[in-house]
């Protein structure tokens, strides 16, 4: 019985210290906004387009349709760039992360990323995150307004804008996930020309 007990107690401590050293190399991974791709606005691929001049006709239609109707929906993947430094004593193991986007210091759409991701050491991460929002709710202007704003966020033109993603990661342990205590600030970027 002692045996058993001694057993039990050495298989706890060593698990605990293995959840230590996961949440330990989870809070020193730097996390920075990479880029955004395959960016959609109203159902329009804005992927090799760089300015509104470069829109067709149907598409200038489309987009001027869904502002008049008051819903033009952006989707786009975020994509992070995690780095857990090659000198951690562990590979972090990525379970979920809720997330809030700002755009221009305006919160706009919060979500959850969770896709199991191994954050290996010294080697950069592609964490890549879905989002979509109707970009109506959050600004105004006309059609090829609110089109430059999405332009320079997906990176293919338009005037800089901020984006800053405010986000809670999740580690898997033996325990169950850990979350970081508080939301941290990936780093913000400006996106555009």
């Amino acid at each position: 019985m002692r045996r058993l007990l001694t057993s039990l107690a050495l298989a706890v401590t060593l698990s605990g210290c293995a959840t230590l050293q996961q949440f330990t190399a989870l809070r020193s991974v730097d996390f920075s906004i990479d880029r955004v791709s395959n960016v959609r606005l109203a159902g329009v691929d804005l992927t090799s387009v760089d300015s509104y001049r470069d829109l067709g006709l149907a598409d200038i239609g489309r987009l001027t349709l869904a502002v008049s109707q008051g819903n033009l929906p952006m989707d786009f993947r975020l994509h992070l760039s995690a780095e857990n430094p090659a000198d951690n004593t562990a590979d972090a193991r990525l379970l979920r992360m809720d997330w809030t986007l700002l755009l221009q210091d305006r919160e706009t759409v919060s979500g959850v990323f969770a896709d199991e991701t191994l954050l290996r050491r010294g080697q950069p991460t592609d964490v890549p995150i879905s989002m979509s929002l109707d970009l109506i709710d959050f600004f105004e202007g006309s059609a090829q307004d609110l089109v430059e704003l999405a332009l320079s966020l997906s990176g293919q033109g338009g005037s800089p804008r901020e984006v800053t993603l405010r986000a809670t990661p999740s580690v898997d342990t033996a325990f169950g996930p850990i979350s970081y205590p508080r939301p941290i600030t990936i780093v913000s970027r400006e996106f555009g020309q």
